[in-house]
């Protein structure tokens, strides 16, 4: 059985294994792997590598994909109540025609997986905000991450700001308090090569990131981050790598994690700029009660 799809334009540039889960749902990246080796996935007839960019009127052939069992049991959409859709209503900054801009909750998913039902992209898919189209997800923002949060309302805006994304063109500023006192210049560039792995195979990617310390003490840093590079998880990587793990993190921290001092992460998605058609767009996001609070905790000022 053979199933084809092709690549219309919001999709220019994607890689594939994107492609896919965008189109089924949160697959394991362990599946597509296994079905492009072994050719059960390929690009214009050809084999390809999970990296592999697809391009606009490319063809996707699907070949005995195996994927019915599995999407049926880790793709269930998430079901919101009305009290849940209200509430991530509320935290809306902007609504207009082509995007809304969220000051998203720490704690939720912007897309749902296997280990995480309840996400943005399908409570908003209920929502009145988007009665007569669907969000469309032109960014990532971790689970814990709290702040600044785009969602399109067409494709066309969709392809747009991926775009804009991808080229850099749209500046990010981060905030967040760090364990123990950072001991850099004030301001300055933070470059790192940051290892990830795919299945077994290690990659290392450059990642650069300008910061600015705003206030520090002996047991905290209160910093301003703005990345340059996109790489996963750059901030709490590059922030571990100096020895001062983001408060709150529980994957890459410097201290025991029956110690940390908050159960919420300490990364806040402050402000993002860009241009459209030379009109000028900033969106900020006010730090959520628990940031603040530990900032006073910690002796910081704002």
């Amino acid at each position: 059985m053979k199933k084809v799809l092709h690549v219309d334009k919001t999709f220019n540039g994607m890689r594939i294994d994107r492609f896919l889960r965008n189109q089924f749902g949160q697959i394991p990246q362990s599946l597509i792997e296994k079905n492009l080796r072994n050719g059960k996935i390929k690009l214009n007839k050809k084999k390809i590598k999970s990296s592999k960019k697809i391009e606009f009127n490319d063809k996707i052939e699907l070949f005995n994909f195996e994927l019915k069992k599995i999407l049926k049991q880790n793709n269930q959409k998430f079901t919101p109540t009305n009290e849940i859709i209200k509430e991530n209503e509320d935290l809306i900054i902007e609504n207009n025609n082509d995007f809304v801009v969220l000051n998203k909750q720490s704690g939720i998913s912007v897309q749902g997986g296997t280990k995480s039902k309840k996400n943005i992209i399908d409570i908003f898919s209920k929502s009145d905000v988007f009665k007569d189209t669907k969000p469309f997800s032109v960014h990532r923002l971790d689970k814990d991450t709290s702040g600044v949060f785009i969602i399109a309302k067409n494709r066309q805006t969709a392809q747009l700001l991926t775009s804009l994304f991808r080229l850099r063109k749209i500046y990010k500023t981060y905030l967040a308090i760090c364990n123990g006192e950072i001991i850099l210049n004030n301001k300055g560039l933070i470059k790192d090569d940051l290892l990830r792995f795919e299945n077994k195979k290690k990659i290392i990617e450059k990642a650069e990131t300008k910061y600015e310390i705003l206030d520090k003490n002996n047991n905290a840093t209160f910093i301003e981050l703005h990345p340059i590079t996109g790489r996963k998880h750059q901030l709490r990587k590059q922030l571990f790598n100096l020895g001062n793990s983001i408060i709150g993190d529980k994957k890459y921290n410097t201290i025991n994690n029956s110690k940390l001092s908050s159960k919420n992460l300490m990364l806040h998605s402050y402000e993002i700029k860009f241009k459209v058609n030379e009109k000028k767009y900033t969106f900020r996001a006010t730090p959520p009660d628990y940031f603040r609070n530990m900032l006073k905790a910690k002796r910081l000022n704002f």
